[in-house]
């Protein structure tokens, strides 16, 4: 005989799971999209592929059952307010975790800290990339069932810096990230935040509770001071946008296509033309990269933070690449402390996740002076030197304009043989410092006895001399570059030297 009846522990596994899904919730999701936001499963599913996410834990409810009634706490407490588990992207194996703000504001409870920690190992072991939603409040206080005094053997932080150069993870901020949510943000090798975002080592409790003062959450870590800073690396319109820039950054972690899967970029002549004639005058190199770039493939990073320097992802010919330029429309492009800093981890985040980097060039060098030491440059500029040389992904340097001093180096690993390849362009030129500056160090004893009517002719005219010598191609003459090239040729050097390496 055959008994159709279900079993009973079938019919209480569907009903259980049914209590950790949304639709279970129905009144706070409709307060939530009220205010114009999704929930942690409605960004999961919106990132992973239809029927591909394997969850951990879904079954956890916070270790509160000293005080309140466990019926309470599975209605109230699903998953102990963490979402997580594995995933494909794209066909692509991922892992992805998100708190869930309708749980207790999204804290970190015991037991959520345990699922953390046994996914944070599994994704090292697995050796997948991780995507994490970390919206929350911190610690949670209240946690009664697990004995405890200050809970700081907790070890979801140490596992998830542990996998820093192991797996990419990538962090998505939108609404409040305090505390620990924010020290699992801060730690991912990139930060993807909405414009409701705010970022903060404690939220308003913690820090009234320290005597610091009464902020309202608003006022902890907005959105312009954490792009501003560098806190932030992307700044999306919403959390939907959050996702398709989280999918995007993950496919350059893709292998780079072979030959035949080249992708369409601009007509590459249009590069003879973007730089002005006038080698004094300010442009935007962002449109050099885009015409580089394979079209809409470039995602700018930390675009608020160090604009004399702008970092991107993009892919070249179907090459994921990391790109490094000078942007002379700020500070003429000289490498600050800042930029310095923009620049190491950058070239870090490169090196972490294996992508060729490309160097765009055009710098009269560091920003140097008084004002300069100040902020720690010679720490900073030393360490933007350390991380070009430390690359083990293939570089490519090309100077575009102007490659000054030690600055130009920096760009280029540190020497201009420290590149797989180094180019450039036909106007360009290199020297050990800025041009003029040159002339006045060197004729400094001749120039001081001339009459000072003639000294400043003496030096433009020296200075005009000076430039011939530094031209690109007397510097490829002497070998100290590889060639001089058609800007129009840029984008295929490029790409033949990436794919030979």
């Amino acid at each position: 005989m055959t008994d159709d009846t279900p079993a009973t522990g079938l019919t209480e596994l569907h009903a259980r799971r049914f209590l950790t899904t949304d639709a279970a919730r129905s009144d706070k999701v409709a307060r939530w999209h009220a205010k114009g936001r999704r929930t942690a499963r409605e960004n999961i599913a919106d990132l992973v592929d239809p029927g591909s996410f394997v969850e951990y834990g879904r079954f956890i409810t916070a270790a509160q059952e000293r005080r309140r009634d466990l019926a309470e706490l599975v209605v109230e407490t699903p998953a102990d307010g963490i979402v997580g588990g594995t995933a494909t992207v794209a066909g692509k194996p991922c892992a992805v975790l998100s708190y869930d703000y309708l749980v207790m504001a999204g804290t970190q409870g015991m037991r959520g800290h345990r699922k953390s920690d046994r996914l944070i190992e599994v994704i090292g072991r697995m050796r997948l990339p991780a995507v994490f939603f970390t919206e929350g409040g911190g610690g949670r206080p209240g946690d009664t069932d697990i004995p405890l005094v200050s809970a700081l053997d907790v070890g979801s932080f140490a596992l998830w810096g542990e996998l820093e150069g192991v797996v990419p993870r990538i962090a998505v901020v939108s609404g409040r990230c305090f505390a620990g949510n924010a020290v699992l943000a801060g730690s991912a090798d990139l930060r993807i935040a909405t414009p409701d975002a705010n970022l903060g080592m404690a939220g308003p409790a913690m820090i009234a509770g320290g005597g610091l003062g009464s902020f309202a959450p608003e006022e902890i870590g907005p959105v312009k001071d954490q792009t501003a800073n560098g806190v932030i690396d992307l700044l999306v319109e919403d959390e939907a946008a959050a996702v398709e820039a989280v999918r995007s950054i993950l496919s350059y972690l893709e292998p780079s296509a072979e030959a035949g899967e080249a992708g369409e970029a601009v007509d590459q002549t249009d590069l003879r033309t973007l730089l002005p004639h006038n080698d004094r005058e300010a442009f935007d190199v962002r449109p050099v990269v885009e015409a580089l770039a394979d079209i809409d493939s470039v995602t700018w990073l930390r675009e608020a933070y160090a604009p004399e320097l702008v970092t991107a992802l993009a892919r070249i010919d179907g090459i994921a690449v990391g790109v490094i330029a000078n942007q002379s429309t700020h500070l003429a492009g000289a490498l600050t402390s800042e930029a310095s800093v923009k620049a190491a981890d950058f070239l870090a985040l490169c090196e972490r996740w294996g992508l060729p980097v490309v160097s765009l060039v055009d710098t009269p060098g560091f920003m140097v002076g008084p004002e300069a030491e100040r902020g720690g440059l010679v720490r900073h500029a030393s360490r933007m030197v350390v991380a070009g040389a430390q690359l083990s992904t293939p570089l490519v340097g090309v100077v575009l304009r102007r490659g000054y001093g030690l600055g130009a180096q920096a760009m280029l690993g540190g020497s201009t043989h420290r590149p797989l390849l180094t180019v450039a362009w036909p106007d360009a030129h290199l020297g050990p410092m800025g041009l003029e500056g040159a002339v006045r160090l060197s004729m400094a004893a001749e120039l001081a006895e001339m009459p000072e009517a003639e000294r400043e002719e003496r030096v433009s005219a020296l200075t005009d001399e000076y430039r011939k010598q530094a031209s690109a191609l007397n510097a490829a003459r002497m070998f100290e570059i590889d060639d001089v090239i058609d800007p129009a040729e840029t984008r295929s050097v490029i790409a033949a030297t990436l794919r030979r390496a």
